[in-house]
């Protein structure tokens, strides 16, 4: 059985490319690349909680074009066999349904798996925005902070 580990090294910039791609190709609305990037088993949870598959996130950046700038934070990167976990911040600016334009932020879990020729593709996408911390830090997170 595989471990899980921190990615590190040529591995770690492999899969943080093929996010950087991933970006570049929602903002560029390139179809074709994100048909590369994204598996067909895809299933992508948009922030308010619509499950799109690959058919229908493509279609869905063909025809709204949502995406006007997509930024990320700190990401860690844990591998397990021949699949990639990637978690960490992202803020994304957005058309609006109703026009203008609207900002999201929250945390991302991404899941990839190593293709045949040794790429990364995406699998999993689940966004989840920052909302209230109702429940505050636990007293080991108080206690780093000071």
């Amino acid at each position: 059985m595989s471990e899980v580990a921190l990615a590190t090294g040529e591995l770690r910039a492999e899969i943080l490319a093929t996010e950087t791609r991933r970006r570049a190709a929602l903002i560029a609305k390139d179809l074709d690349a994100l048909d590369a990037l994204f598996d067909d088993s895809l299933v992508h949870v948009h922030a308010p909680g619509e499950v799109h598959t690959k058919a229908l996130l493509l279609e869905h950046v063909a025809t709204r074009g949502v995406y006007l700038e997509i930024t990320r934070g700190e990401l860690t990167v844990r591998v397990v066999g021949d699949v990639a976990v990637v978690t960490g911040p992202i803020t994304n600016r957005m058309k609006a349904p109703g026009g203008g334009e609207r900002t999201l932020s929250g945390v991302v879990t991404q899941v990839l798996r190593r293709t045949d020729d040794d790429g990364w593709r995406f699998i999993s996408f689940q966004m989840t925005p920052y909302g209230d911390k109702v429940w505050g830090k636990l007293p080991s997170e108080q206690k780093a902070a000071e």
